[in-house]
Formats: C-alpha cells, sequence, structure tokens
C-alpha cells in the first residue's frame, strides 16, 4: 500500500527550519502556557511562538558564552518549559543533546553521563542531590551544572538567558547564525533497560525533521489545539512530539503529575492527548468506572447502538449525546494518540463511541520514532496501522502464515549506537533496520503485531507462541494488575515447555468486591478464568501454570516488564 498525505505540510531540513518557520506563521500565539503555584494564589503566563525562539537565541548565546559551543549538554527532569528550551536550544546551536531519565538511580545516572562524554547538565532540582553527588564523585567530563531554579552552588539557566540576552544586544551573532548539519549526531539517547545493557542510539536532525514532516502529513493536528505534554520528553516520542506539536502552531501545557491528569485537562480546555496504553486505558477504565457508578452502563450502551448506527449515514451526535463524558474530561478533547505499545482495540473503539478520535501509531527510539499509524482514513482496531509516507515497511523471514520480522528504510532511521559498531551491525544490515517486532500485513496493507522476536517461545513440536498476545487478554481481566507469560521447563519432558503466567491481582479490585478473601481462594477464581481464555486458543496455546502475587514485576524506568529479571526471580524460588 502507498501511503498519500492527507494534509498539507512542508518538508524542512532540520528542526531550526522547523522552530523558524513557525515562529514566523504563529508569532504572537502561545506556544507553551506555564503555571506558577505560589502560597497565595496560581498564576499562568503564556509564552508565545515568538518569546520561544528569542528565549532559543538568548539561551544558546549564553552557552556559546561559557565555551559550549561544539560539546554536549544533558538535560534531565520533569516536563517542562526549560527542558523544550534547553533541548530546542541545542539543536539550533549543534551541541549534541543528551536526555536522560528522571527515574535514573545514582549509578545509572552517572554511568549514562560517563557514557555520552556530556559536557554540561542542565537540571530540575528534584535532581539536585544526585548531581551534588555526580560533582562531588568527579568521574564525569562536566564542567558546567545548571540548574532550572535557582539553587544554591549552581548556574542559574535564566541568569545565562539575561548573558546571552547582552551579549546579542551587543551584536554578537554567532549563536543566532549557526548553520545546521542535519545528517550529523545531534541527539544521543540511551534504550530502557539496566545501564549496562542500555544503547545510546545516535540521532540526527533530518531523522526528527522527516517524522515530523510524516506525522503532519497524516494526523489532524490544527494551530487551536491545546496539548498536554504528558510524554516523558526523554523518549524519543515524548521529544519528537513537542517538535511536531510546535510546528503545527499548538498550544502546549504542563501536567502536575499523573494524579491530577484529569484536573489539568479540565483547567486547560486540553483537546489533544498523546499517551502510552497503560494511562490512556486507565483513563478509559475511570471514566466507564464512574458510568457504572451512577447506574448509567445500560443507558450508554444503548445510546452507543443509535449512534453507531446513524453514522452509517453521516450523521454524527456523538459529541452531544455524550456530553457529560466529554465534559469529564474537559470538554474539548477531540484526538487522541497512543504509541509505545499495542492498546486495547476495545479501549480505542470505546474513546471512538464517545466522539474522540482515537488512533495508535508503532516506531523505535532507533527510527525517531514513528514507521506506522492510523489516520482518519485508515483505522482497523488490532493492527498499528499502515506505513508512514516516507518510509517502506517490509517483513522478514516469513513463516507459514505470513509472520516475520517487521524492518524499515527511510530518512527517520538512526545513525547508529553510539560507540557499539557490533551492535549496530546486529540491527542495521543492507540498509534495513531490522525491529526485533515479529508482524505481519493483511491484504489491504495494515500491519499486526504479533510479539517481540526475542520473548518468542518456541514449543518442541516447533509451535510458536507469542506471549503479548496471551497477556493482552488476560490484562483485561478485572482482578488482574499485570502479567507476565513465560514457558517453564516441563517437568516430564525436559526439552519441552509449560507454558506457565505471573500474575500480580490488583489489590484495590479485591478490596472492593472480594472482601475477606484469601489468597488461595483468589487463586482458584482467577484460575477459572484463566481456563476460560485458555478455550478461546488451540491447545497449544494453553496455560497450564500460574504464579500469583500482590509484588509487581520488575521494570524498567519506561515500565517494561524486564523478562529476564523476572525469570532468574521465579527459578530462583523455585529452585
Amino acid at each position: 500500500m502507498e501511503t498519500k498525505a492527507i494534509y498539507e505540510a512542508t518538508e524542512y531540513k532540520n528542526v531550526k527550519e522547523i522552530i523558524l518557520n513557525s515562529a514566523e506563521k504563529f508569532n504572537k500565539k502561545t506556544a507553551f502556557t506555564i503555571k506558577h503555584k505560589n502560597k497565595e494564589n496560581v498564576e499562568y503566563e503564556d509564552i508565545s511562538y515568538t518569546r520561544l525562539l528569542q528565549d532559543i537565541y538568548n539561551l544558546g548565546t549564553g552557552f556559546f558564552n561559557i565555551g559550549l559551543k561544539g560539546k554536549r549538554v544533558a538535560v534531565i527532569g520533569k516536563n517542562r518549559y526549560e527542558w523544550v528550551l534547553t533541548h530546542l536550544t541545542n539543536l539550533f546551536g549543534g551541541i549534541v543533546s543528551v536526555p536522560l531519565d528522571k527515574d535514573l538511580q545514582l549509578e545509572e545516572l552517572e554511568n549514562s553521563l560517563i557514557r555520552s562524554k556530556a559536557d554540561a547538565i542542565v537540571f530540575d532540582p528534584k535532581q539536585a542531590e544526585f548531581i551534588k553527588k555526580i560533582k562531588e564523585n568527579g568521574k564525569t567530563n562536566l564542567t558546567e551544572y545548571i540548574c532550572m531554579d535557582k539553587t544554591e552552588g549552581y548556574r542559574y539557566l535564566y541568569d545565562l538567558l539575561e548573558v546571552g540576552k547582552e551579549e546579542i544586544n551587543n551584536g554578537n551573532k554567532e549563536f543566532i547564525n549557526y548553520e545546521i548539519d542535519e545528517n550529523i549526531m545531534n541527539i544521543l539517547l540511551f534504550t530502557s533497560g539496566t545501564t549496562s545493557k542500555s544503547k545510546g542510539v545516535m540521532l540526527s536532525q533530518k531523522n526528527i525533521a522527516s517524522n515530523v514532516y510524516a506525522l503532519q502529513c497524516v494526523e489532524d493536528i490544527r494551530p487551536t489545539d491545546t496539548n498536554i505534554a504528558f510524554l516523558p520528553f526523554h523518549h524519543v516520542f515524548g521529544s519528537t512530539c513537542i517538535v511536531w506539536t510546535i510546528a503545527c502552531g499548538l498550544r502546549n501545557v504542563f501536567p502536575d503529575g499523573l494524579r491530577y491528569i484529569k484536573q489539568n485537562m479540565c483547567e486547560y480546555k486540553v483537546t489533544v492527548f498523546v499517551g502510552v496504553p497503560i494511562l490512556i486505558e486507565s483513563m478509559y477504565k475511570a471514566i466507564m468506572k464512574e458510568i457504572d457508578k451512577q447506574g448509567k452502563t445500560r443507558k450508554v450502551k444503548i445510546a452507543t447502538k443509535i449512534s453507531n448506527f446513524l453514522l452509517k449515514f453521516h450523521i454524527d451526535i456523538r459529541r452531544k449525546l455524550f456530553k457529560q463524558v466529554l465534559d469529564g474530561l474537559g470538554g474539548e478533547l477531540r484526538f487522541v494518540v497512543s504509541g509505545g505499545a499495542p492498546a486495547d482495540a476495545k479501549i480505542l473503539k470505546g474513546f471512538s463511541n464517545f466522539g474522540i478520535r482515537t488512533v495508535q501509531g508503532y516506531g523505535l527510539t532507533e527510527t525517531s520514532p514513528v514507521i506506522a499509524g492510523e489516520d482518519e482514513n485508515h483505522i482497523r482496531y488490532g493492527t498499528v496501522g499502515i506505513p508512514m509516507i516516507n518510509v517502506v515497511l517490509d517483513i522478514a523471514d516469513k513463516d507459514e502464515n505470513g509472520i516475520g520480522e517487521v524492518r524499515v528504510k527511510g530518512p527517520n532511521v538512526m545513525l547508529g549506537y553510539y560507540e557499539m559498531p557490533e551492535e549496530t551491525a546486529k540491527i542495521i544490515k543492507d540498509g534495513w533496520l531490522y525491529t526485533g517486532d515479529l508482524g505481519y500485513f493483511d491484504k489491504d496493507g495494515y500491519l499486526t503485531l504479533t510479539g517481540r522476536y526475542k520473548t518468542m517461545i518456541v514449543l518442541k513440536n516447533g509451535k510458536k507462541i507469542f506471549p503479548e498476545e496471551l497477556e493482552t487478554l488476560v490484562n483485561r481481566l478485572e482482578l488482574v494488575q499485570e502479567c507476565m507469560v513465560f514457558g517453564m521447563p516441563d517437568k516430564e519432558d525436559k526439552n519441552d515447555i509449560k507454558l506457565s503466567i505471573k500474575i500480580v491481582y490488583n489489590e484495590e479490585v479485591v478490596k472492593e468486591k472480594y472482601e475477606g478473601i484469601n489468597e488461595e481462594e483468589l487463586y482458584k477464581i482467577i484460575w477459572e478464568q484463566i481456563k476460560k481464555i485458555n478455550t478461546t486458543f488451540p491447545r497449544y496455546k494453553h496455560i497450564q501454570n500460574m504464579i500469583l502475587t500482590k509484588e509487581e514485576l520488575i521494570k524498567t524506568t519506561t515500565k517494561k516488564v524486564k523478562r529476564h529479571e523476572e525469570m532468574k526471580k521465579i527459578q530462583s524460588k523455585i529452585n
């Protein structure tokens, strides 16, 4: 299938060109709204597109003034304006930006700074304790420690803006006139995992700019929209999305935290939300729980059937019919993008039923990140959509069912892994990047993912099982918080595998609906539900053993289960 553009977009060579264009096109329009909390009241500050550009010029000139030209600047902290400003300033001045995960522990953070050869770090004061220890240890290349808020003992970010402003007023245009080479490494970020296993992904401005263009061509994002920047900026999906929203002229706001998402959506009248499936699913479940609590579940089901029937005749009454539901999310939410992992089709359809267009995309850190996605003309629940307009997707080494490894070519494919040529050679071969994801295309060109190459379980008879397929269904059970499907050697036949599952039960649901129940009784209830799921699969996919716990699974900071670590833990308890 050849993907065609739905919307007009201009393709720029680099991020600097994108920001310059937006500053000219949207000038006085608000790019960011910042909330300032004082003891007595809350104040809101609007940053225009013109001001954003001027702040970049001032900070960049300040950076050059303290010797950071041609250097590497790490940035760490929660999502906030100063994070975006630092990252964009790095890109404007050809400074290598090193986004770091704010949830890294001290040793991991220090290792990342050493491995990236960062010369300076811009940090949120919440990281000050770790930064102090890293400075005392003296193992890194860091010469400059710059804090986003005034903090004793460190340079203050806004003081550098003032220095830069004065330099520009005195005729210093070195930063402003800096010419970008969009083909070299300008971003170095680490994939999730333990530091010893994480890889430094080298991205160029061409990588990011090409992905922003592809998104603009197919997704309905408008200058009148307000986006809540929830995705962590140290994820390439989060940082690419913020460049995308700036390219489209949106207003961006920042959440106060996970617990306040709903409140913030009402506060800012959010229209666009980009998130990961776990968050989008929890939002939907909260909506449905409220509907159930009010005894309106049956009414909503009937209303959904009526509105879906009318849609066949191009009569759309969803937003009027479900106004009360939409008001609970601020009343303006119209577009949700899900990425990072396959989302539950039932939940995506559920949002659509309320009149909120919901699409999902698929990509990797190594592809800047989006390589496939749904758009208003291509929505097929259960798939991750069709290839983006400027990439080529292919399935390598297909089996008899057409399932194989997804591989990709395109301008958004990374330059390689930093100082890891052997690892780069494993993933990039003959111009193709091999994703490690398994999937297939249907007859209409929609991509369905079936699992990860590394997690695939192969039985003695050659049958293949994708744990993710089973986990998706089990995770839908009300009593299940999270789970992991794995293969354990069969005691009777050491050459074969017994399909097993580890389940973390949902303590809140147990308290609410099964008060006073013991774990043995809970085990029986959940096992009966697993047996029902088994009946929907062929015999070889049946789960035969279950471990039940309330202790959450070991995860990376991006909330992906560390299967290898979990397996070691399971085996130590069995042995």
